[in-house]
């Protein structure tokens, strides 16, 4: 408990200035320990930016070991504890992250920085100057850093460091081996991924006249297709569908091996659809793949909709066909909305009607379609 009179000491200007970065910290370290894949996501985009390809398989640890830092400091900063030392890690940090935006705003080499992880988006620039005026917090607080010294002795400073770190730590490993606690994404529980606006979808035909070459393209239907003699004139060269107006809750796009969409049949399904999801199969956990083969076939005697949804190739699902029992349907879809729908490789997504009731992590699957509806139903 931080004392009025060490406030006073400290000066109120300072406390209100080293309060405010530390809350910053701890509340910039907290959303993204939430989702350490996800901050893995954005440490691997930087990763591949700036051609660092050898340390891409650490991605994850390094991940972990910039935000427990940075929610260390911020700890460290709001109840001054070890201050010199926390100032200096606050300025040596906003210093680092400052260079590292101003190039990414400059350039454009990373889109999102997740400096917030997903719970707040900025823009490139806007990000950089929230370095800037948090930088200038920084040199404030270790300017004043000399006034805000606590009475606890060093060891038990250190001791309070060391288990405030042990407990993040286990808060980030907890969301890595489930599912984040609170899911600041587009496929979240509760939430309607259905497309709305359907009515608005236009087919367009286009026709060659065979004797002058002229083409032109008709709205479908209003197009003479049950004229005989307009037919025998002209022939059929393309089709368009136009979704434009379309309102979309999702980027999600599903096709089959042929190229063709199952992107509404399988999200408005109203019924209960469960989507196995796995951005790449050479790296699915292959006991969550298990379980999930085993789920399925419970799920088919109940009669209930069953598919996987990849980004890898049709040759490797066949290779592992056998070895992971996908007797299921399969769908193809971008790696980055697959990675962004669910941070579990495989992960199980369950939608009764559009609606997404429930998500589960390789480690959560349910054994049963009446464990999973029941779990829906909570």
């Amino acid at each position: 408990m931080i004392k009025p009179k060490e406030i006073k000491k400290e000066g109120l200007f300072f406390a209100i200035i080293r309060i405010v970065l530390g809350v910053v910290f701890i509340f910039s370290s907290f959303v993204k320990g939430i989702d350490p894949l996800g901050t893995a996501y954005r440490v691997e985009d930087y990763l591949d930016a700036y051609g660092w390809y050898s340390l891409y398989h650490f991605a994850l640890a390094i991940s972990i070991l910039l935000i427990t830092v940075e929610f260390l400091l911020g700890f460290a900063l709001v109840f001054k504890i070890r201050a010199k030392m926390a100032a200096i890690g606050a300025l040596l940090l906003m210093v680092f992250f400052t260079i590292v935006t101003y190039f990414d705003a400059l350039y454009n080499m990373v889109p999102d920085c997740g400096c917030f992880g997903d719970a707040i988006k900025l823009s490139n620039w806007a990000t950089f100057y929230k370095n800037i005026v948090f930088s200038l917090f920084a040199i404030i607080t270790l300017a004043g850093s000399n006034r805000m010294a606590r009475k606890l002795p060093l060891w038990l400073q250190n001791i309070m460091l060391l288990l405030v770190a042990g407990l993040y730590v286990f808060f980030i490993l907890y969301n890595y081996n489930h599912l984040p606690m609170i899911d600041f994404r587009d496929w979240k529980e509760g939430k309607d991924m259905k497309a709305s606006n359907l009515d608005s979808i236009k087919t367009y035909v286009t026709y060659k006249n065979k004797q002058t070459g002229e083409i032109k393209e008709f709205e479908s239907p209003n197009y003479p297709w049950n004229d005989s003699v307009w037919m025998s004139r002209w022939e059929f060269v393309d089709q368009r569908i136009d979704r434009s107006a379309v309102k979309m809750n999702h980027y999600l796009i599903i096709m089959d091996e042929s190229g063709s969409d199952y992107t509404d049949e399988i999200i408005n399904n109203p019924g209960y659809q469960f989507m196995l999801i796995s951005n790449d199969l050479d790296h699915a956990d292959e006991e969550g793949m298990a379980k999930a083969a085993r789920l399925y076939k419970d799920i088919e005697k109940q009669g209930g909709n069953f598919v996987l949804i990849t980004s890898s190739f049709p040759e490797t699902i066949k290779k592992y066909k056998d070895v992971f029992g996908i007797d299921y349907p399969y769908y193809f879809a971008d790696d980055i909305e697959l990675k962004a729908m669910i941070r579990s490789n495989p992960g199980l997504i369950l939608l009764h009607n559009g609606v997404v009731m429930e998500k589960w992590h390789y480690n959560d699957f349910p054994e049963t379609m009446k464990e999973a509806e029941e779990e829906a139903k909570e």
